[in-house]
């Protein structure tokens, strides 16, 4: 039957010819391909199987969860041990609390310069360099001889947190929708506030059963999960990206002022708000950060877009997020010595009492960023502020006569306005940026964070040493 109708020879030889034509096509767009991924050019999206999965977002969450418990806990483990530590470095206090001092530090004034290294060279990238350098530096701690080298090895974890803490709010606004966002934000402040209530448990269990080091060796492991997950998951920078250009001097005298703004705070119990000494470094701080302003007005690439500031969402949010860490961590600060010396509670009940407040956030915040999702932020960030000052008055009453039961309801209040608030507050904010200024965004975010924890705890320490007169 085939030779019964025989196809005419030009359409046999057309037919041919296409035929051939798109094999060659075809050939040459897979050498095209090849050619491309030997020039790095397949690094603009991470391996297929989860890049093209209808839930890679979540994919992506569960690696920035990972870094987030990673900080958080090593934020909360080291504590607990800084006594052990004064004994085994034979060393002065004043000196071992430079061991959370310097990481503190550091990671507050690098978050705004990883942000916007991040929005310029790519935010999956840089995250997982933020695995690599902590584990090192937490590998590092773990075997430094001598209380300087461990504070020099924290400045190196600081380095690292930086990088994981001024990306992990831009990558989640980055994959996620609008409406799923507030979810996100609330899952991840849950795992942090979790890390951070079990981390003192944890802590003095590894430095009762193992030994100081351990504390900083089991951070190891974790980072090198981290590292591996976050390469196969993580977004990855497009081959045609703008070309590198850094304000130097901008994020130089924004450093600065930052830095002698933020010894200011951690020096007033030393001397008092009125001293010399305080006034020199508030008045640098005044001088480097007036400079700052004056040239981003002016550089064409300018360190932080001052714009950023002229929405409304992104300043209050901002503002308020640090006025909330200030009034939270003003009475944390004071607690453990009123539990201890004047309703007599050991150690390890006031650290039981304490986390109350992480436990309470955490159990809040995922269904507090879910609701958010479905009726706006606005009725969340005002009605946390205002559950939280219904706490503050609260433990205002307490007296010499009350119990471990009366502190902790009034920490359930206090942690429960935090955790109605925060995931609310942190999607308002990072959904105000825009998607070029995401990291950046995210840095401010957490260092005006840190700032209010550590106003926080400088007037607290002004009314203790004031009372102690």
């Amino acid at each position: 039957m085939a030779e019964a109708f025989p196809a005419p020879a030009g359409h046999l030889a057309s037919a041919t010819g296409r035929g051939l034509a798109y094999r060659s096509r075809r050939g040459k767009r897979r050498r095209e391909r090849s050619s491309q991924e030997r020039r790095g050019g397949a690094m603009q999206r991470p391996l297929s199987f989860f890049s093209e999965s209808k839930g890679y977002r979540w994919y992506v969450l569960g690696t920035v969860l990972i870094g987030a418990f990673m900080s958080a806990l090593d934020a909360s483990i080291v504590n607990i041990a800084l006594p052990t530590m004064n004994v085994h470095y034979h060393t002065r206090l004043e000196i071992v609390e430079w061991v959370s001092l310097a990481y503190l530090l550091t990671l507050t004034l690098l978050l705004p310069v990883m942000g916007k290294l991040a929005d310029m060279l790519g935010r999956g990238p840089l995250y997982n360099a933020g695995f690599v350098v902590f584990g090192i530096g937490s590998y590092l701690c773990g075997a430094a001889n001598g209380i300087f080298a461990l504070i020099l090895w924290r400045v190196v974890q600081a380095l690292g947190a930086s990088m994981l803490q001024a990306n992990s709010l831009a990558l989640i606004t980055q994959v996620f929708p609008e409406r799923e966002r507030g979810r996100a934000i609330g899952i991840q402040g849950a795992i942090q506030a979790a890390a951070m209530s079990f981390g003192p448990f944890l802590g003095g269990l590894l430095v009762e059963k193992f030994s100081t080091q351990s504390i900083f060796y089991i951070n190891v492991p974790i980072a090198l999960a981290g590292t591996v997950v976050g390469w196969l998951i993580l977004p990855k920078p497009a081959p045609n990206r703008p070309k590198f250009s850094f304000d130097y001097l901008g994020a130089f005298a924004f450093s600065a002022g930052l830095l002698a703004l933020m010894l200011g705070l951690t020096q007033v119990t030393n001397h008092n708000w009125f001293s010399a000494h305080e006034h020199v470094l508030f008045l640098t701080a005044l001088f480097c950060l007036g400079a700052f302003l004056a040239m981003e007005i002016v550089v064409p690439k300018p360190f932080i877009k001052l714009g950023l500031f002229l929405e409304r969402n992104f300043t209050i949010g901002n503002i308020s997020g640090m006025l909330s860490y200030m009034a939270l961590f003003s009475p944390m600060f004071l607690l453990p010595f009123y539990l201890e010396r004047v309703l007599k509670l050991g150690p390890s009940h006031a650290g039981t009492v304490l986390t109350v407040v992480p436990l309470t956030l955490s159990a809040v915040a995922i269904l507090a960023g879910y609701l958010s999702d479905k009726f706006g932020v606005r009725p969340f960030t005002v009605g946390g502020m205002v559950v939280m000052a219904v706490g503050l008055f609260a433990m205002a009453t307490l007296h010499s006569n009350s119990s471990a039961f009366d502190v902790a309801w009034r920490l359930v209040i206090l942690g429960l306005g935090m955790g109605i608030f925060t995931p609310p507050n942190n999607r308002s904010v990072m959904g105000a940026a825009p998607q070029a200024d995401l990291s950046v965004a995210g840095g401010l975010l957490n260092m005006m964070r840190s700032l209010g924890m550590m106003g926080g705890v400088a007037f607290a320490q002004l009314i203790y040493a004031h009372e102690l007169r």
